[in-house]
């Protein structure tokens, strides 16, 4: 338990859903009804936090964690993924002491400061000024730590000059930017954060994250709950993936977020357009179909080692002669986020050059340089300076770390590139 921060063992949190209010036919029925509530009433609050083993499997109960179990280590940058629902908000609750668990116990070793729900405790009469010394304390920070950080917290927020003005007259924009500066300058050994990066502008956001990582490079404990994968990804090394209450994976944070985004979808090595639904640009192209090929094990499909591409064959048809095709396709990850587009008259042989009409096939390679995870593609055609016109994330492809060197694969980006380089004594 030396190293350990946090021991979560077998978890579990009941909440016993509302029941329908039963409504009398008569004076006397009301009457009597009146009469016995009290009873009634203290009955249906101990039923609230009672809870055996027969209620657990009672419509009205709903097990929001059921036998969740796991450690981290002091130092450790853990990310908790799940759909809404799943128990992500109720495990940070029982862990900041919110709400006590219904079974089960968790041991924690530090200073726990808590980021549930940002601009807690702000008042609306009070100044910019006020609020960063009541929110300070309500986040348990004392009156030297808030001064000694007062200037730091300001010019974070960026509201320096409403800093006197009454919080009620800020954006809600504004109140965010100032709520989260003040959380963001705690120093606790171990922090928990909910989707506290899913508010403000873009440009806060970035700043945020750069915030965050800053703490957990700081070798602090760090919890972090967000549906945003790249912030997950760039922020920590583990990761616990919880679904319906239940912890179902839980390892690298690469490795879990890629099995949480490709759930329930397989890979797609082959497509073909649905009948009438074929693209046709400028009257110039109609698209057949696409196929994903491994050229080294045909039995792998869309599955590609780190080190060894797959194939990608376009089919489509060229139904006058022109100079002006070009087929692209895009690859983007399973958040959506674009890696890089390419089109077939990227090679200056093929720019410009004039295709007749017929069946035509364009033909290259994908990989080598892609990080391991899932990937989508997106293909289509472009007639001259027509409008582009695609069909989106028909085909799937997994890269997998097989003949990646073991640093490259936890290295932070996009993509994950082994370059050449050259070592040597400098003139």
């Amino acid at each position: 338990m030396k190293d350990i921060a946090i021991k979560v063992e077998n978890l579990g949190k009941c909440y016993r859903l509302g029941a329908k209010e039963e409504k009398q036919d008569s004076i006397v029925a009301s009457i009597a009804d009146t009469i016995r509530s009290p009873i009634k009433n203290y009955r249906k609050y101990r039923s609230l936090y009672n809870f055996d083993e027969a209620d657990t499997d009672s419509a009205n109960v709903l097990q929001a964690l059921n036998d969740v179990s796991f450690e981290v280590k002091a130092g450790e940058r853990i990310g908790i993924i799940g759909g809404n629902g799943a128990g992500k908000s109720t495990l940070l609750k029982i862990l900041s002491k919110i709400t006590p668990p219904t079974t089960g116990k968790t041991t924690i070793k530090g200073r726990v400061s808590s980021l549930l729900e940002v601009g807690t405790g702000f008042h609306p009469e009070l100044t910019g000024r006020e609020n960063i010394y009541l929110n300070g304390t309500i986040l348990g920070m004392r009156k030297t730590e808030v001064d000694r950080k007062f200037d730091e917290i300001v010019d974070f927020s960026g509201i320096d000059e409403f800093l006197d003005t009454p919080v009620k007259r800020y954006s809600s924009g504004m109140r965010v930017r100032l709520a989260f500066a003040v959380a963001a300058h705690l120093e606790p050994e171990i922090l928990i954060v909910d989707e506290v990066l899913a508010v403000g502008d873009a440009n806060f956001q970035h700043k945020c994250l750069n915030k965050m990582e800053n703490v957990a490079q700081s070798g602090r404990t760090v919890l972090f709950v967000s549906h945003n994968m790249a912030a997950i990804t760039q922020l920590c090394e583990r990761a616990l993936w919880l679904e319906k209450g239940h912890l179902k994976q839980e390892g690298s944070v690469d490795e879990i977020v890629t099995a949480y985004l490709s759930a329930g979808t397989a890979g797609h090595s082959t497509w073909v357009p649905e009948e009438g639904k074929e693209l046709i640009v400028a009257c110039e192209v109609k698209m057949l179909g696409a196929k994903l090929n491994n050229p080294n094990d045909v039995k792998l499909g869309s599955i590609a080692n780190f080190d060894s591409p797959l194939e990608l064959q376009i089919r489509y048809e060229i139904t006058k002669p022109s100079r002006n095709v070009k087929i692209f396709y895009r690859v983007s990850d399973m958040s959506g986020n674009l890696i890089f587009t390419s089109m077939d008259t990227d090679s200056p042989v093929s720019h410009g050059h004039l295709r007749d009409a017929g069946e035509y096939e364009s033909n290259t390679r994908i990989g080598g340089f892609l990080r391991p995870g899932r990937y989508n593609i997106t293909i289509g055609a472009k007639g001259g300076v027509q409008r582009l016109d695609q069909f989106e994330n028909v085909l799937t492809f997994d890269v997998s770390s097989q003949g990646c060197p073991m640093v490259p694969v936890n290295r932070k980006g996009i993509i994950t590139p082994v370059l050449d380089w050259q070592i040597k004594p400098a003139s």
